[in-house]
């Protein structure tokens, strides 16, 4: 497997769980042999996922020591955020309204999947107002925060912990000394972990196929279309728009992303690629104080795929259940996921949690959701391939926002990029 390079190594893993699962499915054997060796990748990545965050922030934010810098660049940041994620919405209803995915849909043809989980997350998100999630940012108890996961209470205290190391001058050359080492060290640990990507990826895909099988999608197959369809839509048309707009190219991006977009959409989750994509658009010219702050922050603020998942799935129901959404009832749908899809970001299935937050103030059933839940890990893969472009886009648009990006150095990386290839 040394001859192939990662992307090949992952691609192998993931044709070849396609077809374990295809040839054995609903085989539960399949399920008890390779669903621990998917748990464990994925455990090995959220082990280092937070020490790689809050060591990068720490140096990233002492290297600037300004709060004011730091504020401009939190609220460009969240400024672009809300624009491109609402755009996303839009897209998403567009594409919903000319191709109606929902029309024609045979309710007795589809399986019911279980929802119980989303609805129980749901409950406990929903208890807090959208001001609350705000207040809780703020992190009462910062290694409970650690522990949950809770990255957007640990950005905040990472921001605080590096500007606090930088006004102590002198002093605090040993402490961000230390955390330099602490991300160099958990970069190299990443990229042993890499090298069990292939079998992670073969492992989750081949209990997926083996559960659903490849069947379950075609009562569904508009759908599935239509939501594919809208993210290429998204990924080369807008987002390509921008990146043009701010000088830089969304192929390029793509190319320097290869490996971490095949990882991403094979197994469904973010989490597994946060390490290498802010190692790469580091090296792509990137600042480490914005790269630190961006992306992480983009995994709560900036689910493009996801928003636009959302709005797609929304007015699939409607119409599956004949329900006729006028524009106005469309504009509250708008509004309502641009804070939803923020207010509970953060959470396993965010993208059912917000759908089951959303659909009922615009009158769509929620047992809708059932009927696409067994092929939601499909839709999951493309959404999440997408979240990642849209959020390393977004630290190569802030870098430039902030006069901070590294021409030469990124085009000088983007050489050897293309060189290895």
């Amino acid at each position: 497997m040394k001859k192939f390079g990662l992307a090949m190594q992952i691609l192998i893993g993931l044709i070849s769980g396609i077809l374990v699962g295809a040839i054995f499915f609903r085989n539960p054997a399949v399920e008890t042999y390779l669903q621990p060796i998917g748990d464990i990748f994925i455990r090995l990545i959220k082990m280092i996922v937070i020490p790689i965050v809050i060591a990068t922030l720490v140096v990233g934010v002492a290297g600037v020591g300004d709060i004011k810098k730091l504020g401009k660049l939190g609220g460009k940041t969240i400024l672009y955020f809300e624009i491109i994620t609402t755009v996303a919405i839009v897209v998403g209803l567009l594409i919903a309204n000319i191709v109606q995915p929902g029309v024609g849909v045979n309710m007795q043809e589809l399986s019911k999947g279980d929802i119980q989980k989303y609805v129980d997350t749901t409950k406990e998100q929903t208890s807090h107002s959208f001001i609350d999630t705000f207040v809780n940012i703020v992190p009462d108890n910062i290694f409970e925060s650690t522990a949950n996961g809770d990255m957007l209470a640990i950005i905040f205290f990472s921001v605080m912990f590096g500007l606090g190391v930088a006004a102590i001058g002198e002093k605090g050359k040993p402490v961000i000394n230390f955390f330099q080492g602490v991300s160099e060290a958990m970069f190299w640990v990443t990229n042993q972990i890499m090298k069990f990507a292939p079998f992670g990826v073969f492992a989750l895909i081949g209990v997926t196929i083996s559960k659903f099988g490849i069947g379950s999608l075609i009562p569904l197959g508009k759908l599935v279309l239509s939501v594919y369809g809208a993210m290429l839509f998204f990924v080369f048309v807008v987002l390509g728009l921008v990146a043009k707009i701010a000088g830089s190219n969304i192929f390029s991006i793509m190319k320097i992303l290869k490996d971490e977009l095949i990882l991403a959409y094979s197994t469904a989750s973010s989490e597994t690629v946060l390490p290498k994509i802010m190692e790469k658009m580091e090296k792509y010219g990137c600042p480490k104080a914005v790269t630190s702050f961006v992306i992480p922050t983009g995994y709560s603020f900036n689910l493009d795929g996801s928003t636009l998942y959302q709005a797609i799935a929304a007015l699939f129901i409607a119409q599956m259940y004949g329900i006729d959404m006028p524009i106005s009832s469309q504009i509250t749908l708008l509004l309502v996921l641009m804070v939803t899809s923020k207010g509970i970001a953060g959470v396993p299935g965010v993208s059912f949690v917000v759908l089951l937050a959303t659909l009922g103030s615009v009158g769509i059933p929620l047992e809708g959701l059932a009927f696409i839940a067994g092929i939601d890990r499909i839709l999951d893969m493309a959404r999440t391939a997408v979240n990642v472009i849209g959020n390393s886009l977004a630290a190569v648009i802030m870098s430039k926002w902030e006069g901070q990006y590294d021409a030469k150095q990124g085009q000088k990386y983007l050489e050897t990029i293309r060189e290895a290839a």
